[in-house]
């Protein structure tokens, strides 16, 4: 096994092999198409049970579901998020992980009192993160939020991804900027929240590009301004099978990233700013 830091050493020339077309392990990827990192989507497999979230339970949605909505889009690699409807039980997540394969992670939602070994075990397995869905959440307990998130990185190196609407974190602001790595999904879910999203960035937060059907906001504008404050922070994912979301995600969501932010921060956030982040192969 291989902690985060030594995988990241292990990496440095990562860009250099990258640009032959090869990446880890036997996964070839052509040059002519830019590869890219599913930073955020959802596996709904029907064999685990599911947990009403405020009465939700979404449909099943399977890996050969997944595969076949993004096989025109080089997906290569990507992290597995749980949701909240899939509760603190992460063994569909250790089986989602082992039937994509070593470039794929996952981002889990465990409980506080979850124990040092359950959380090494999930590491091994390939998961990251943590998950804090704050939005159907109370925002009360952002101490206990930091005292875990902190908990984990130091523990497992897991950073720490935040469903939140930003406009309301600014009174958590210099709490979170304390923390070793946070996301925010959704790119902070409304206009509203940008101006406390940006401040976040320019504290290190990394944001996913994702959810553009879900979010109240001018999208494209979000996106430039985030680049301009941090080309590292973006990350693209497609949200599928965006439960919940006005619309779902269509693929039309990947060409506006790569239109509004050119080619070179569009490769970032299409692939070197996740792969970066999450490691994958390190297990």
């Amino acid at each position: 096994m291989i902690d985060r830091r030594g995988f990241l050493t292990a990496v440095a020339g990562l860009g250099a092999a990258a640009a032959g077309g090869t990446l880890l392990g036997c996964v070839h990827v052509s040059n002519e198409k830019q590869r890219v990192f599913d930073a955020h989507c959802h596996i709904i497999d029907p064999r685990f049970p599911l947990v009403p979230n405020q009465g939700y339970v979404p449909p099943h949605y399977t890996i050969p579901q997944y595969r076949a909505d993004v096989a025109s889009l080089n997906v290569v690699a990507g992290a597995v998020v749980s949701g909240s409807f899939q509760g603190f039980d992460q063994t569909y997540l250790v089986s989602t992980l082992k039937e994509l394969g070593p470039d794929w992670v996952g981002v889990a939602q465990v409980p506080p009192d979850i124990s040092d070994a359950e959380i090494r075990r999930l590491r091994d397995a390939g998961v990251r993160a943590v998950r804090f869905n704050l939005y159907r959440g109370k925002v009360d307990s952002m101490s206990e939020v930091a005292t875990f998130a902190q908990r984990v990185y130091d523990l497992a190196g897991w950073h720490a991804e935040l469903y939140l609407d930003a406009a309301k974190m600014r009174s958590h602001l210099s709490q979170l900027a304390k923390l070793p790595q946070i996301v925010i999904d959704h790119l902070g879910m409304t206009e509203e929240g940008v101006p406390v999203l940006l401040d976040l960035v320019d504290a290190g937060a990394k944001v996913k590009a994702t959810g553009f059907g879900r979010v109240s906001m001018n999208v494209p504008m979000a996106l430039e301004r985030i680049a301009q404050r941090n080309p590292n922070a973006l990350m693209f994912g497609t949200d599928l099978p965006s439960t919940r979301a006005k619309r779902p995600f269509n693929p039309a969501d990947l060409d506006l990233v790569a239109r509004v932010l050119g080619k070179e921060n569009a490769r970032k956030a299409l692939w070197d700013n996740a792969y970066a982040l999450y490691w994958p192969g390190a297990r």
